[in-house]
C-alpha cells in the first residue's frame, strides 16, 4: 500500500470516527431533552392538578392571630431557609359526589359533598412535634356566616352538625366555623376525596393495621378479625369510614381507627423510600395531587415540597393523636358537644 493510500484510509477512519461522536453526541443531546422536558411535563402535570382556595382573601382579617413563622438557621447558604414557626393546618376528608371513582367507593350521588373527616394538624415550633386532634363530625357547633363563591353569605347556624359548614359554605366555612370553634388560627387548609385517599395508600403499597377488635360493618362492608392485617387502598378507605361495627357504633369509633390510620400512614411513607425510588414518588405525588384541594399558600409542588422539607425531623412516634373532650348534646343523645373546660384547655395549648 502506497503512503498516500495509507493517508486516505486513515482520513477515511478519522471521518467514520468524528461522525460517530456527533451521532453520539446528537443521540446524548436528544435524550438529555427528552428527558429535561420529560420532567418539565412531570412537574407541569402535577402541579395543575392541585386545586386551591383562596381563603385568606374570603375571610378578610377577623381572623385568630396568625403565629409567627421563623426562618431556620440551619439552612444550607445555597437554599431558602426553612420555616420553624408552629403551624396549624385543618384536614379534611371529603366525602364528594364528584367523578365517577368516588361515586364506585360510595360517595354518592352529584348532589354534592361533605367533610367526612376533620383534623386540626398542630405542629409545634422547631417541628419536630406535632398534635393531630381529631372533631367528630357529629359536633353541635356554632356555625358562623360564612362568604359565599357567588356572593353574599350564609346565615349563622346554633345548635348544628359540625360537619354541615362544609356542606353549605365549602372549604371557607369549614376553617371559619373550625377557627370560631377553637379561637386558633388555621395557617393552612387540606382536603382530600375518597378517590385520592384509596390511591394515596395503593401508590404506598398498602399499610399495615393493627385492630384490637373484630370488625364487622355492613355499612362500610369492611370485615376483618381482631390482629394486624395489610390493607389495600379501598380496604383501608373502608377503616376510615367504618363506625357501625365498632363499639356504640358512634362517630366517636370511628375516629380511633382513623388515628391508628394516620400513625400507620406515617409510618408506611418514612419506610417506603420515596426519595431513592424516582417512580414510585411520581407515582404517589400523583396520587395525592389529582385529588388534593388547598389553600392558595400550598397550591404548588414548590410549596408542598418546602412544607414537606421543614418536616424532616417529625416521625410518626412524635405525632400524638387526640379527639376533642366532648358529652352526649342535651338536646340529642345522637349528637355531641364540646366537653368544657376541657376542650378549651386542649385548643389553648395548640395557641
Amino acid at each position: 500500500m502506497t503512503r498516500h493510500e495509507e493517508q486516505g484510509d486513515a482520513g477515511r477512519q478519522a471521518g467514520r470516527r468524528s461522525r460517530a461522536l456527533r451521532i453520539a453526541g446528537l443521540t446524548l443531546t436528544g435524550a438529555l431533552v427528552l428527558g429535561v422536558a420529560a420532567a418539565g411535563w412531570a412537574y407541569w402535570h402535577l402541579d395543575h392538578n392541585i386545586r386551591s382556595v383562596d381563603i385568606d382573601s374570603a375571610l378578610g382579617d377577623d381572623r385568630p392571630a396568625r403565629a409567627a413563622l421563623t426562618p431556620s438557621a440551619t439552612a444550607p447558604a445555597d437554599a431558602s431557609p426553612l420555616p420553624t414557626g408552629s403551624l396549624n393546618i385543618l384536614v379534611l376528608g371529603s366525602d364528594s359526589r364528584s367523578g365517577k371513582d368516588n361515586q364506585e367507593l360510595g360517595g354518592g350521588d352529584s348532589g354534592g359533598a361533605r367533610s367526612d373527616t376533620a383534623m386540626v394538624v398542630h405542629i409545634d415550633a422547631g417541628r419536630t412535634k406535632a398534635t393531630v386532634v381529631s372533631i367528630p363530625r357529629d359536633t353541635l357547633v356554632t356555625r358562623p356566616s360564612c362568604p359565599l363563591t357567588s356572593g353574599g353569605s350564609t346565615a349563622p347556624a346554633y345548635g348544628a352538625m359540625f360537619n354541615s359548614a362544609y356542606a353549605v359554605g365549602g372549604p371557607v366555612c369549614a376553617v371559619k366555623t373550625v377557627e370560631t370553634l377553637t379561637g386558633v388560627r388555621m395557617d393552612h387548609y387540606l382536603e382530600i376525596d375518597f378517590s385520592g385517599f384509596a390511591k394515596l395508600v395503593d401508590a404506598l403499597g398498602g399499610v399495615d393495621v393493627t385492630t384490637g377488635q373484630d370488625i364487622d360493618d355492613d355499612k362500610s362492608h369492611l370485615r376483618l378479625k381482631a390482629g394486624t392485617h395489610h390493607l389495600d387502598g379501598k380496604q383501608a378507605l373502608a377503616l376510615a369510614r367504618t363506625r357501625h361495627g365498632i363499639g356504640d357504633g358512634s362517630d366517636l369509633g370511628r375516629i380511633g381507627l382513623q388515628q391508628t390510620l394516620v400513625k400507620a400512614l406515617l409510618e408506611q411513607m418514612a419506610g417506603a423510600g420515596l426519595l431513592s425510588d424516582p417512580a414510585r414518588l411520581y407515582q404517589v405525588a400523583d396520587a395525592v395531587t389529582t385529588s388534593l384541594t388547598t389553600d392558595t399558600g400550598l397550591n404548588s409542588l414548590n410549596e408542598l415540597v418546602s412544607l414537606g422539607r421543614s418536616l424532616k425531623g417529625l416521625t410518626a412516634d412524635r405525632v400524638r393523636t387526640v379527639t376533642m373532650p366532648v358529652v352526649t348534646a342535651p338536646s340529642d343523645p345522637n349528637r355531641v358537644v364540646a366537653r368544657e373546660p376541657a376542650a378549651d384547655d386542649l385548643w389553648a395549648s395548640l395557641r
